[in-house]
């Protein structure tokens, strides 16, 4: 993988100066890679990661199990397409297994996700089956850690 794409996986604010020096080469060139990146769309887009609840925010967070029936022309990309473009929708992955896509969604309240399950995602033709998986408690998103012991703390052993 591109050291760059590494650097900046780690942190996308780092400023381009920084990751020249990092990298050993100019700021332009950086600038130059990432712009390449983007219209490549090797890179998707920058986000930030939010810890909701420190946000003061009222989100309910569910992870879905799809299992679907497969289209002839499309396989299963029509209708993972069309889950995908939900604004609910967080991720939507093609999986191995017993169920075919993991859907992860936002909602304002267990009836806010019930109602998009129930209403839209299980009505759509192709969709043969949910399980529905309320998150209780974040400990790490993609990569980063939310509780207290950050900053290399170590964690304590007990006997």
């Amino acid at each position: 993988m591109d050291d760059l794409l590494k650097l900046l996986e780690e942190n996308a604010r780092t400023p381009d100066e920084t990751l020249a020096k990092y990298l050993g080469i100019s700021p332009e060139d950086v600038r130059h890679k990432i712009k390449q990146f983007e219209e490549d769309r090797v890179i998707l887009g920058h986000k930030s990661i939010v810890d909701d609840e420190k946000a003061g925010r009222e989100v309910v967070k569910a992870v879905i199990e799809v299992k679907l029936i497969p289209e002839r022309d499309g396989g299963f990309n029509k209708v993972a397409e069309r889950i995908a473009r939900y604004p609910q929708v967080v991720s939507c992955y093609l999986m191995s297994g017993a169920y075919d896509l993991l859907v992860t969604i936002k909602g304002s309240s267990l009836r806010d996700v019930a109602s998009f399950v129930s209403e839209k995602l299980s009505t759509i033709e192709g969709v043969r089956g949910t399980a529905t998986h309320f998150q209780l408690k974040t400990y790490k998103e993609q990569g980063v850690i939310h509780s207290k012991e950050q900053n290399g703390e170590r964690l304590k052993i007990s006997p």
